[in-house]
């Protein structure tokens, strides 16, 4: 999943000082999951933002909403009859929701109230790591499910490089070496003889030139 992290308090504040009127905007998928930008947090920043202004004298509407999704057309279309009343919107989704609400709400200024991180996993209450870079091009079959492109410092495709000791990366102990992941996973399945082979270059410019990349479902367009 999508994982974020809240911004500083400080810095959402200087971003709506500019603003009488803001909605805090929440999403009840990624940001949720993470604890980052679901009811609950919509709830802890409006309140804290409610305070700021009081405690400084100043007079401000700060109102909340969460929708299911801020990626999504048919949610945003929930706000439509409300956005109006407000200056700006603090959105608590990851980066794909605020540019997507920007897009479909083209006067209102968006404003990010989370640090969209990486595409991890859930390891344990309170800890997400990094899995996937969304690379377009996923060699997991090869590796043994285990990601270079992510997982690697260096993002070697073939490894490990000469940084790594004792199956760590020289990034630091908490750090695992990622082809060391690789070979002991091969190992596992029975599969080490695929180590050895060569694995090509990666064409990084064929999997992310062109700009933004799209992805089409001719099976599910209407």
């Amino acid at each position: 999943m999508i994982i974020a992290e809240k911004k500083p308090i400080e810095e959402i504040i200087e971003e709506v000082k500019p603003y009488d009127r803001i909605l805090v905007l929440g999403c009840n998928e990624c940001v949720t999951v993470c604890e980052a930008g679901g009811k609950k947090e919509v709830e802890v920043l409006a309140s804290a933002l409610r305070m700021y202004f009081i405690a400084h004298g100043q007079v401000r509407t700060i109102d909340e909403r969460t929708l299911e999704r801020q990626c999504d057309h048919e949610y945003l279309e929930e706000i439509r009859d409300i956005v109006d009343n407000y200056d700006a919107i603090v959105s608590l989704a990851c980066g794909v929701g605020v540019q997507f609400a920007a897009e479909k709400y083209q006067t209102m200024p968006l404003l990010p109230g989370v640090n969209t991180v990486c595409l991890g996993a859930n390891e344990d209450r309170g800890l997400w790591t990094e899995r996937c870079q969304a690379c377009g091009s996923c060699v997991l079959a090869r590796t043994g499910g285990i990601c270079p492109v992510s997982r690697c410092a260096k993002r070697v495709m073939n490894g490990p490089c000469g940084g790594a000791t004792n199956g760590k990366c020289e990034l630091g102990p908490d750090t695992d070496c990622a082809w060391q992941l690789i070979i002991d996973r091969l190992k596992a399945l029975g599969r080490l003889d695929d180590y050895e082979v060569v694995a090509p270059i990666k064409d990084w410019s064929t999997d992310r030139a062109g700009g933004p990349r799209t992805v089409t479902r001719e099976d599910v367009k209407i």
